[in-house]
């Protein structure tokens, strides 16, 4: 009887409690910065965008080509595509520091050898076979670029564009081996544009 009491009684409906002014404002900044936090997060500890910057990379990157890098967790392997930061050098021809976009040709530990007159790069003294890069490399005339062998520190690594004979990386004295610090991470998709969208 007492259970029967407690329902409503000649047609009544229980009111829902109304909802504070404001309350629903309060749940969406909450859900947005929510979400700012997670981009945050995101873009900058797990992965990022970026965009190619010049020629070096050509054909297997183009300038002006917007990729997606893979940073958390990411060690340096040879053959890798990776983003780095802004360099601590100036370069003649760049207006200030920039990041950059090289393939990793050795790391620390490794030697690298260039033999210009067969345009074969070797590493630890195996020659590395090279299908990307779009003609054969010659060696430039610029003072800073005739060094032919390099003992890559530990720590650090040597890179190269895969357009080799208009790339500024590491065989040019002034950038040498990089330190594994200035590494943003791995490039793994190119996204923009789409008819370049896919697996780098």
């Amino acid at each position: 009887m007492d259970e029967y009491n407690q329902l409503p009684q000649n047609g009544e409906e229980e009111q829902a409690e109304p909802r504070r002014p404001g309350s629903d404002l309060y749940e969406w900044l909450q859900m947005f910065l929510g979400c700012v936090v997670a981009a945050v997060v995101l873009f900058n500890c797990v992965a990022r965008l970026t965009r190619v910057d010049g020629e070096s990379m050509n054909h297997t990157l183009q300038d002006g080509e917007i990729m997606l890098i893979w940073s958390l967790g990411y060690t340096p392997a040879q053959g890798d595509i990776v983003v780095l930061n802004k360099t601590p050098v100036l370069l003649h021809g760049w207006p200030g520091p920039r990041a950059i976009v090289k393939r990793v040709i050795a790391t620390g530990g490794q030697t690298v050898d260039i033999d210009y007159s067969t345009g074969t790069v070797y590493v630890d003294g195996q020659p590395l076979v090279e299908p990307y890069l779009p003609e054969e490399m010659y060696q430039s005339y610029a003072v800073t670029m005739q060094q032919t062998h390099w003992e890559v520190p530990e720590g650090s690594i040597f890179v190269m564009g895969d357009n080799r004979n208009h790339s500024t990386d590491s065989r040019d004295d002034q950038l040498g081996t990089i330190d594994t610090g200035y590494v943003l991470g791995k490039a793994v998709l190119a996204l923009w544009p789409l008819d370049r969208f896919g697996a780098v």
